[in-house]
């Protein structure tokens, strides 16, 4: 049976791609896009898979760089939309947990905001790195752990939130905004470094980028309380000398 996104993302994915647009919203057109692709030109990548890649856009970007991408993601309405824009496009239903693809497949394996959507977080990326080739990338792009938290603004918790969870616990609520309505998780950033070191994963790459244009009033509210960050993960070729 084809999975299907059961938080949200099937009834939020007309306004998700209102919202978008061609060129993304604030956080990805004027602070994300630009480092993450800047990472991604510094080594060379024959092939990419971007998991939970939505209506496409990013692999869209990465096809621009000459990289063969294959977009991955359980809402068959945001695909539907990949599809559309881009006929060519090799764009697939899949959850982040089971990747219906072959060890070692690809160069570089992309989250770009999309661990916040994957419940079992552990199997995402025991996944992501089982399908990276050996000196492989994995590169995310992720909200901060205070932004997950709801801690950004006067300390105010997203909705459904579990009111006596800390930042330290693990916990998931609605994100609403502009008719989108959907789950996300909040995880502390030791729960990330744990997760990734223990699947064999060597940091790389950490960064909080600034924004680089936008709005003026928008740029002073994200340098105010920054909420997202950048890592670039190796996965070993085992010809580490011992």
């Amino acid at each position: 049976m084809a999975p299907t996104a059961s938080d949200g993302w099937n009834e939020s994915a007309e306004a998700w791609i209102a919202e978008q647009g061609d060129l993304g919203d604030f956080g990805r057109q004027f602070v994300l896009d630009r480092p993450m692709l800047e990472r991604v030109g510094m080594r060379p990548h024959a092939s990419a898979l971007d998991v939970g890649c939505g209506e496409g856009r990013f692999c869209r970007m990465l096809q621009a760089l000459g990289i063969r991408t294959v977009g991955v993601d359980p809402t068959e309405a945001l695909l539907a939309r990949a599809r559309t824009v881009d006929p060519a496009g090799d764009y697939r239903i899949g959850l982040a947990e089971r990747l219906d693809i072959e060890d070692d497949s690809f160069d570089l394996v992309v989250s770009y905001l999309s661990l916040i959507d994957i419940p079992d977080l552990g199997a995402g990326l025991t996944e992501m790195t089982r399908v990276l080739r050996p000196g492989g990338t994995l590169l995310i792009a992720n909200l901060t752990g205070f932004t997950t938290a709801g801690m950004v603004f006067g300390g105010r918790r997203p909705r459904g939130a579990d009111r006596r969870a800390t930042y330290l616990d693990e916990h998931a609520s609605q994100a609403r905004w502009r008719g989108v309505s959907v789950t996300n998780w909040h995880r502390p950033l030791e729960t990330y470094m744990q997760l990734l070191l223990g699947a064999g994963l060597q940091l790389c790459h950490f960064a909080e980028p600034r924004p680089h244009g936008g709005p003026e009033e928008k740029v002073r509210r994200y340098l105010k309380a920054p909420y997202f960050l950048i890592m670039e993960w190796g996965k070993p070729s085992g010809n580490v000398a011992g």
